[in-house]
């Protein structure tokens, strides 16, 4: 990354901030590179990382334990988003499809731009079709965790609700008899914390300054920072009803612009449909482009629809339970959504757009894919490269279409931020307590972080927040496998009274 806030400062000033970034990044590098190196540690003999393993392991256990809910239960979870069985007299604080596109909020993001460009370029065509397979799981995993966060949700008089693994971990546990619910609970909430204020918001706007900056040309980072603060702070003061009302908006707009600027770069390459699709099947068994064969496909669409749609991470089950709902089944149907619109939409989107613009050619001496334009080893690239190289794919087809990424950019950070911003809060008030002045105090620290994150290159400080993300997942799958039996029961049951007639349609 590049440190922002050296921009147009004079020159002194810029040796300065620029070795006390260095100075910053040594220090914390060398206190945290442990947890970090482990927690995206390879499986010995092996480049694959082990907890994107623990995440699609839980996700196929969740598939198979529930008999393919996502599949069974997909019609009557669209029927839910649409309030077709909405009773607004339920306790909660939003709508089934606001809750929806609060998490969708936190997921849709940069990911979906830059991850997918890193996946398919170093993971060739194939990495797709593994993507797609890994996000199809995911929709267990995201069921399990988000009816969990409903059924032992703590709701209070004022009509407010708190959620998430915090909460079914420590009272779902001690319902079972189970020792270690606290502990895990406390674990758990400190990891969401920082995963909040890193990579929910440094990260978010230091990229979106890095594509602002493409545009309109440098200028410093904390300027972004105290714009996207203000902004950000406007939203999450109101709680997670005015979060709600800005999600609710900012999410299908953003999805239908980067959705449609796909279709009409696909569009203009329709001849290339057919070929792109057989790329992406071919590819994946025979690892077209890629020096590790099928594996390395594999491994890098595992790897991409894990870090995108966030299932198994326990992150989602917090927005989900501010729904108004007396049935916790039912955030578990509408939560499934999620990884099919992130994953098997958005992400494969970005992936056909660069697959069918050929900004990545084979380069004949080494048999990998490289960037048709610089013709740098696409392995070497990070989450910037990711962008332009995501960026070029749109170009090709109209030359303008960068601005309209560039927008969308900006839109999945700033709807990352709100949504993890919640996420943290819940995680403090878990352990600090509720209370006005305790969640005025957490977000006051969020904004502060977000203008150090587009004015800083904290490398090591975002590394480690990522790292702090995916230890959330070790906790909660682990505490979900203990948990799943309870889904089930709440499954059985509903599903019983849905076929009988007792759960029917709500008349509005």
């Amino acid at each position: 990354m590049t440190a922002y806030l050296a921009l147009a400062m004079p020159a002194q000033a810029q040796e300065v901030a620029g070795s006390l970034d260095a100075r910053v990044n040594e220090i914390f590098a060398g206190a945290t590179g442990w947890f970090v190196n482990f927690i995206f540690m390879a499986i010995p003999g092996t480049n694959f990382p082990w907890i994107v393993m623990w995440l699609v392991i839980g996700a196929s256990v969740f598939t198979i334990y529930f008999a393919a809910v996502q599949f069974r239960f997909f019609g009557h979870a669209i029927s839910l988003v649409k309030g077709d069985y909405s009773d607004p007299n339920d306790a909660g604080e939003v709508s089934h499809f606001q809750a929806l596109a609060t998490a969708l909020s936190g997921t849709v993001g940069l990911g979906n731009i830059a991850g997918v460009a890193v996946a398919v370029g170093i993971g060739g065509p194939g990495a797709t079709f593994w993507m797609i397979l890994a996000g199809l799981l995911g929709m267990a995993s995201k069921f399990t965790e988000c009816t969990l966060g409903v059924k032992y949700r703590n709701e209070y008089p004022d009509g407010t609700v708190s959620g998430g693994p915090m909460y079914y971990i420590s009272k779902g546990f001690d319902e079972l008899g189970l020792p270690g619910g606290k502990i895990l609970a406390v674990m758990f909430s400190i990891f969401c914390i920082l995963g909040a204020l890193g990579g929910g918001n440094m990260f978010q706007a230091n990229q979106a300054h890095a594509q602002i900056t493409q545009i309109t040309g440098d200028f410093p980072g904390w300027i972004t920072g105290v714009v996207f603060a203000t902004v950000v702070f406007a939203v999450i003061v109101g709680g997670i009803k005015s979060i709600a009302k800005v999600t609710e908006k900012v999410v299908p707009f953003m999805g239908i612009l980067y959705v449609g600027a796909s279709l009409v770069v696909l569009i203009v390459n329709y001849d290339m449909i057919g070929w792109a699709f057989s790329q992406i099947f071919v590819g994946a068994f025979t690892g077209l482009g890629v020096a590790g064969g099928f594996v390395g496909a594999l491994i890098q669409g595992f790897k991409r629809a894990a870090f995108s749609n966030e299932a198994g991470v326990g992150s989602a089950a917090i927005a989900h339970s501010a729904v108004k709902t007396k049935e916790p089944i039912t955030e578990g149907f509408v939560s499934l959504l999620e990884p099919l619109i992130d994953t098997v939409v958005i992400c494969t989107m970005t992936a056909l757009v660069i697959i069918i613009s050929q900004q990545l050619i084979i380069d004949e001496a080494t048999g990998n894919y490289v960037l048709n334009e610089a013709g740098t080893a696409i392995a070497t690239i990070d989450g910037n490269s990711g962008v332009a190289l995501t960026s070029a794919a749109f170009g090709s087809a109209i030359s303008w279409f960068p601005f309209v990424l560039a927008i969308a950019v900006i839109l999945f950070a700033f709807s990352t931020m709100i949504s993890w911003s919640y996420y943290g809060l819940k995680a403090w008030t878990y352990l600090f307590g509720e209370g006005k002045t305790t969640e005025l105090i957490f977000k006051i620290i969020f904004c502060i972080f977000i203008v150090i994150g587009a004015a800083a290159s904290l490398g090591p400080v975002i590394d480690f927040s990522d790292a702090a993300i995916f230890a959330m997942a070790v906790v909660n799958i682990f505490c979900l496998y203990f948990l799943m039996k309870v889904v089930r029961t709440e499954l059985v049951s509903y599903s019983a009274r849905l076929k009988s007639g007792e759960i029917k349609k709500f008349t509005h």
